[in-house]
């Protein structure tokens, strides 16, 4: 069975002939569209979890990859001298585009979810953090070390690269566990259809066998199911993909202090590309109708 230019265009324009043929309600039809907008629904939010884990390995490589941490553990009398010359060292680093010590309520902002908002950051004996912004082409962390211990013997840097790493590859990972559950989704599609349009071709055999009779082709026969399977297919993912994208809207805003939870969904241009969820389940529908029409029709010669 081979499809020509001609059955191609009358599977777009439709032959009412040919569409008596495939039912047009029923158990198989009702199944088609409601496996496509399910599994559509199921795609935007694996294409939101995949393009927000994108934004979220990018801005923690940018943010960790741009900052360092000095701390400095000195007793109290000292503190405020080893500050200041670690400072010294700071301004005349090549690669240092900033540096500054947070203040006593900072510190204890970041204390904060492990302590709680009490915590007495004036008689506990805190290192003092320096905040160190690099600049471009960056410093030298070990040239930087060897000064600080020279002249800083309390200092110690943490240029983020042991937090990064795994934080960057964590998220590049959940981006590509939504990809693949997209694949998933879609293959899981595919199968349904299958199943679908196997049980109409095989409810329908002797109509099959009847148009046989009278010199209808195999490929006739089958664009009719390719056509209504296909359509059906891009009709129940469409319904999904609104679906799916009105529950991402109806998601929390994306801030600072929810983190990632709260920017699980779509920004900018990111909202068109839900858009090519009915197309690809439409192809979708439209080779796995092709494929069981053959198979079946093959079975029923």
């Amino acid at each position: 069975m081979k499809f020509t230019p001609s059955d191609m265009l009358s599977m777009l324009v439709g032959d009412p002939q040919a569409d008596r043929m495939v039912p047009p309600t029923g158990f198989t039809a009702r199944l088609t569209v409601i496996t496509a907008a399910i599994m559509a629904f199921l795609a935007v939010f694996a294409l939101a979890l995949s393009l927000a884990a994108g934004r979220l390995a990018d801005r923690w490589g940018e943010e960790l990859a741009r900052s360092a941490t000095l701390r400095i553990s000195a007793p109290a009398e000292q503190m405020a001298d080893q500050t200041a010359a670690a400072l010294r060292v700071l301004e005349t680093t090549a690669g240092v585009a900033s540096a500054r010590a947070l203040s006593d309520d900072e510190q204890r902002a970041l204390l904060e979810p492990w302590f709680g908002p009490d915590v007495p950051v004036d008689t506990l004996p805190i290192p003092q953090l320096i905040e160190v912004i690099e600049g471009d082409p960056g410093f030298d962390a070990q040239g930087l070390r060897l000064r600080l211990q020279a002249e800083v013997p309390g200092a110690v840097l943490d240029d983020h690269t042991r937090w990064r790493r795994p934080l960057v590859e964590a998220a590049s990972r959940l981006r590509l566990l939504g990809w693949t559950s997209i694949a998933l989704i879609f293959a899981a599609m595919a199968a349904m259809i299958t199943l679908a349009a196997n049980a109409a071709l095989a409810a329908n055999a002797q109509v099959i066998a009847v148009l046989r009779l009278v010199g209808a082709r195999d490929s006739y026969i089958a664009q009719a199911f390719v056509r209504r399977y296909t359509l059906r297919a891009l009709s129940g993912a469409g319904i999904g993909m609104l679906a799916g994208l009105i529950a991402v809207a109806l998601l929390p805003a994306a801030q600072a202090e929810g983190g990632f939870l709260t920017g699980l969904g779509f920004t900018g241009p990111g909202w068109l590309w839900p858009l090519i969820i009915p197309p690809l389940a439409a192809v979708v529908g439209f080779v796995a109708t092709q494929a069981a029409a053959r198979r079946t029709l093959r079975e029923l010669s």
